[in-house]
């Protein structure tokens, strides 16, 4: 089990963030926001998707007038994403659910101290978004683009805003690669009890983000830290929801959806495995009790597998077994062995569902 650093817990719109609440998923429209309609079909994509959150760009005075129209048209809560002009971040507190500022690019401290009290007249939190790329010259100066220059800039930011009497704060410490991101945050953890926003920021690809999301937030998320997450991924707004869940389910923080055990590829194969898995995704993807299940192509791990499983199949020679609970049910020739092993799948959701 793991222990989850306890945190403030704090509320963005209705989604808490924090203390003993979920972990959430974020993601971020790639629309310019100032297109209302095409904003509002994204923030759709990502609600169907399963985010909890979502962030718009806010670079201009015409997104900002934009974001009225946005919030009224979505349930979900909106946190506008603020560089350079603090004025827009003023408007945007009249109408979404939380500030994001990066400090390396509003570093002018009354700038901030009005971002704050246009936060406090409506409750909202406020994101401190450090990022290795663009810290204050101060930090970047003395400690380079290192871990702990986020850190200090993390901390004199903090600071600032308890000094304004300000705590309803969510941080995060963002670099492009895994190391830097993983220390930044581990060495910040111990330092506060402010809920973290996790994230690898321009992480890449769908592969390659994936990837060094997988390693950054995972290891975090093992150690019990993280509040909310995004997988930063140049791709599909979709798959940075799929991602950033399947690293929830697999860190074993969250139960959903079946959990699929099939076996790597290799000459005992009795089987085409590949269609076969690609098969079971497709036909239990709108499954959400969890379950576990197998797939195995041969006899050489299956029982042993399916032990573990609430239901199995396992290919042989012509013909196969399903299994459940690890007690074989039945043998049948191969092509009869899917449609009757996705068919124990539905009876034991339903099982499980009562």
């Amino acid at each position: 089990m793991i222990n989850r650093y306890k945190t403030k817990k704090i509320f963005v719109g209705d989604v808490p963030v924090g203390g003993d609440a979920p972990i959430s998923v974020q993601s971020m429209t790639y629309t310019k926001t100032s297109d209302v309609e095409a904003t509002v079909e994204q923030i759709k994509r990502l609600h169907f998707a399963g985010a909890d959150i979502v962030r718009l760009a806010v670079p201009d005075i015409e997104a900002a007038n934009a974001l009225k129209a946005i919030k009224e048209q979505t349930s979900l809560p909106i946190v506008a994403d603020i560089h350079f002009n603090y004025k827009l971040a003023l408007k945007a507190a009249e109408v979404v659910d939380c500030i994001r500022f990066n400090p390396g690019n509003i570093s002018d401290k009354q700038k901030i101290k009005e971002i704050v009290q246009a936060c406090k007249q409506r409750n909202l939190p406020v994101r401190i978004g450090v990022n290795c790329g663009s810290l204050e010259s101060q930090f970047e100066d003395k400690y380079g683009q290192t871990a702990k220059g986020m850190v200090e800039s993390a901390i004199y930011n903090i600071k600032y805003l308890e000094d304004l009497d300000f705590t309803d704060i969510k941080i995060s410490l963002k670099a492009s690669d895994v190391q830097r991101t993983v220390e930044s945050y581990r060495m910040l953890r111990p330092l506060n009890n402010y809920p973290f926003h996790l994230g690898v920021t321009e992480a890449g690809t769908a592969f390659h983000s994936t990837i060094k999301s997988s390693i950054a937030l995972g290891s975090l998320l093992l150690d019990g830290i993280g509040d909310t997450m995004r997988i930063s991924m140049t791709g599909e707004l979709e798959k940075e929801i799929e991602v950033g869940r399947a690293i929830l389910k697999d860190a074993g923080i969250i139960k959903e959806g079946l959990n699929i055990i099939s076996c790597p590829t290799c000459g005992r194969i009795e089987a085409d495995l590949v269609s076969a898995v690609a098969e079971v995704e497709k036909a239990t993807a709108h499954i959400k009790t969890p379950l576990n299940v197998s797939v195995m192509g041969c006899v050489v791990n299956a029982i042993g597998e399916a032990k573990s499983a609430d239901v199995a199949i396992a290919y042989g020679n012509g013909s196969g077994l399903i299994i459940k609970k690890g007690e074989v049910i039945e043998k049948l020739p191969t092509d009869k062995l899917l449609a009757r092993f996705l068919e124990e799948v539905e009876k034991e959701v339903k099982l499980q569902e009562k």
